[in-house]
């Protein structure tokens, strides 16, 4: 289980208990986080669960994907350094303390 901040683009945050093996778009939608739209269900075939990870964070998660990567070139003023997209990254113990922003807005 980790602990993750989701911090909608109003400032407005949520603290979650996001359970290991799932993702954090998963639980952002499980606990009715708004932002996060996740249109596709977690197949990384659209940009609707795109956040700014806090930059604390940038370095500890794993890469991104080619796939990731294309997507985010549709997400709403991606950020090359930031930008990530939630279903792409999964909940483990060292994701405990992890801050996502939302953008004003998801395309």
């Amino acid at each position: 289980m980790a602990k993750i901040t989701y911090i909608e683009h109003n400032g407005q945050e949520h603290v979650v208990d996001v359970p290991t093996g799932l993702t954090v778009m998963e639980g952002a939608r499980d606990n009715g986080v708004p932002g996060i739209e996740a249109d596709c269900g977690g197949a990384c075939a659209c940009s609707t669960c795109h956040v700014y990870v806090d930059p604390a964070w940038v370095e500890k998660l794993p890469e991104k994907d080619a796939m990731e990567e294309d997507m985010l070139d549709f997400a709403y003023e991606p950020d090359p350094e930031q930008s990530r997209l939630t279903c792409q990254l999964k909940v483990t113990d060292a994701l405990d303390g992890l801050v996502v922003r939302m953008p004003e807005k998801q395309i």
